[in-house]
This record gives structure tokens, sequence and C-alpha cells, in this order.
């Protein structure tokens, strides 16, 4: 029988997925790519393949697990089996540097950003910033984990000369300049199929862990006992979001191969628009799609659900 086949490497993380699958009643198997073997003189299973590996995966311990997921994604698209989210999106999605070549070679907008290898290097580089704040981010990162915000560079010194000065996995430390927001958030807009979803706004006001997914979420603060102190929760969906940088993601996705992605924004104070994150292992808050009504796994289950019936259509006609 013809399956949708969900490749990661994080089961906390595609749980969501599995469940609406499992609503509507539709096929599938997982594919967990910590470790394995592929065999490349041997036929793919039939079905459409789903792939929500993640750039993060080292900080489970999973060092290796996308490139062995490049290694299967090239074998499923030589052999023309239909896969969503595959080595061009993975490309993207393990390397900022190839995110913003990417995204300005399309005419997206991304903050300045120097990429640097070793320490020496990296304070060099700081100096084009001078006078201003800036941020530095691995390369190779996700949720946000890494990324610093300096106002000198004696900051910048201080850190990179002490005992938690965070190595990248690849090596590659960015250099970015600091867009100063009149409010404290970013805006993270959701595609599925390439098409938009809907857009999340997302609190900043507590730091750069930006991961919507329920299993990044931090408790809550500390409260004295007997007290109760209302706090703005940290996702929101905008209602009827429209801004004319959606059609240009949208085309965007199409021209690079990516159907299912969340891209983040954030705007200057004179309201431009930086784009600086492309995730294509996209989560979801709950919280905030319950709020909203709107719900994200359901329409990528929906989407894997239609394309499997499509194949399973085209062979009928073939035979």
């Amino acid at each position: 029988m013809k399956k949708i086949h969900v490749i990661h490497e994080n089961s906390e993380w595609t749980v969501h997925l599995t469940k609406r699958l499992q609503e509507l009643g539709l096929p599938y198997e997982e594919w967990h790519l910590d470790e394995g073997s592929v065999d490349l003189t041997a036929e793919p299973p039939t079905g459409v393949f789903y792939s929500r590996m993640s750039a993060s995966s080292h900080t489970r311990d999973h060092r290796y697990a996308p490139e062995l997921t490049s290694a299967v994604l090239n074998w499923l698209e030589s052999h023309g089996r239909k896969v969503f989210n595959g080595t061009s999106a993975l490309r993207l999605e393990v390397s900022k540097v190839a995110q913003y070549l990417a995204l300005t070679g399309h005419g997206i907008r991304t903050p300045r950003t120097i990429a640097t290898v070793g320490k020496e290097q990296l304070l060099k580089a700081a100096k084009a910033f001078e006078g201003q704040s800036f941020i530095t981010k691995h390369n190779r990162a996700g949720k946000g984990l890494g990324v610093q915000l300096f106002h000198s560079l004696q900051g910048l010194e201080s850190y990179v000369n002490g005992p938690t000065f965070d190595e990248p996995v690849d090596g590659i430390t960015l250099i970015q300049e600091y867009i100063s927001a009149p409010q404290p958030f970013i805006t993270r807009c959701e595609f599925v199929g390439g098409k938009f979803v809907y857009a999340v706004q997302v609190d900043t006001s507590e730091g750069f862990e930006l991961c919507p997914a329920d299993a990044c979420q931090i408790g809550d603060l500390f409260c004295p006992v007997g007290e109760e102190v209302p706090t703005k929760p940290k996702f929101q969906i905008v209602k009827d979001f429209q801004d004319p940088i959606i059609e240009k993601y949208e085309s965007f996705l199409a021209a690079n191969g990516i159907q299912v992605a969340g891209i983040e924004f954030i705007r200057n104070l004179a309201g431009e628009i930086f784009t600086y994150d492309i995730n294509t292992n996209t989560n979801y808050n709950s919280d905030a799609e319950a709020a909203a009504g709107i719900y994200g796994m359901l329409e990528v289950a929906k989407f894997l659900g239609r394309e499997l019936a499509s194949v399973e259509e085209a062979e009928k006609v073939e035979a």
C-alpha cells in the first residue's frame, strides 16, 4: 500500500503531524533518520515523502542526521519519487548563508551579515559594526539558540574569549546587524503547499528562543504564592494578515522547491521588512492556534493526503 513517509529525527516534534494523519485515516510511515543506511542500488518504496529534518538535530545528539537525510533525499529524487521539502529545502535549512544569498537573489531584503570561521576572524569582522548593535548566530542552528546581542566590540571580545562561547557545529559564526524594532516582536509567516496559511506574532522581549513548538516552551515564570501575574501570550496569530511580502515569499518557495515552511521577518523603525530565517521543519504553537481556530499540522496532513491521492490516481491512469 502506498504511504506518506515522514522523514525526521525528532519524534516530539512529529507526533502532532502523525496524530493528524491518523485523524484523517491516512496511511503513513515514519523514517527516523538519526542514524541508518541507504542501499543506493535498491528501489525506493512508492508513495509520497515529506522531510522534516531539522538544522538543530545536533542539539539532540543527532549530529549527522542532516547528512544521512541528504543521501536519502537524493536517492528518492533520483528515482522520481514525489518528495516535499527535498534536497533544495534541506540545503537552505542547514545553512543561513545559503538562505540569505537565495533570499537576496530573489529580491528579498535581509540584514547585513558577515560569515566567519575562527575567533580571530570573528573579532576582526565585527569591526565593520563598530558603533552599532549587532548579533552573532550560528550558520547551522535552529530555534534561535546561540543568538547573542552585543552593543560593543568589547562585549563581543569578552564573550568570545570567555567560558560561555558557543562553538557552531559547522564552524561558521555569523555577525549580523541588529534591527531595532518599534515593538519587541517578530512575525513568522507559515506556508503549506507553498501557499500562505497564517502569520504569527512572536514576543521577543524575553530573548531569542523563538521555536514555536510546544516542546520548546519555557514553563511559567516564578510567581509568589497567592499572586497572579497576567502575561501576554508569546505567540499570537495575526488575524487577516496581509502584506506584499507574502507574494514574494510564495514565489521564493516555489523557485526553491519548498512546500512547507515558516519564514520570519522583523520591521525596523521605518517599517521596512528584513527577512532573517527560513525554517523548513516548521512547528506550530498549539495555544496560538487554538485561540485562532487555525491548525497548521492539520493543513500539512490534508496537503499530504491530497498529494498521495494524486500519485495513486496518476498510476491508475498509466495502468
